[in-house]
């Protein structure tokens, strides 16, 4: 079983918007209290990270090329984490993937930190 479940992704005109979920699938892990964070990886390129959030959620960060466009938030409640994407390019194209973890640094983009990961959604931005 994937411990987290991304959904959202698909296909839109750079400009467009789209949001992201990651959810947590039931698997037994305490999601409320892990960072998550996004990463991506392009077409033939290594995976970066995104953008990260805190358990709380009071603390985010954002690679410096979505900074402004892009934005985590996470509702415990619900055991989800999104990233909305605003004014996509056609460089984010890419299969987004979600992670949970523990980090003294939360957020960062060490995936060693990150133990559970889901499968990823695939995003494709055209020009």
């Amino acid at each position: 079983q994937t411990p987290l479940v991304e959904s959202g992704g698909g296909s839109l005109q750079a400009g467009g918007s789209l949001k992201l979920s990651c959810a947590a699938s039931g698997y037994t892990f305490s999601f409320v209290t892990r960072c998550v964070g996004w990463f991506r990886q392009p077409p033939g390129k290594e995976r970066e990270g995104v953008a990260g959030i805190s358990a709380s959620g009071t603390r985010t960060s954002y690679v410096d090329s979505v900074k402004g466009r892009f934005t985590i938030s996470r509702d415990n409640a619900k055991k989800t984490v999104y990233l909305l994407m605003n004014t996509t390019k056609p460089e984010d194209t890419a299969l987004y993937y979600c992670a949970a973890g523990t980090s003294v640094t939360c957020p960062d983009f060490n995936e060693k930190n990150y133990r559970y990961w889901g499968q990823g959604t695939q995003v494709t931005v055209s020009s």
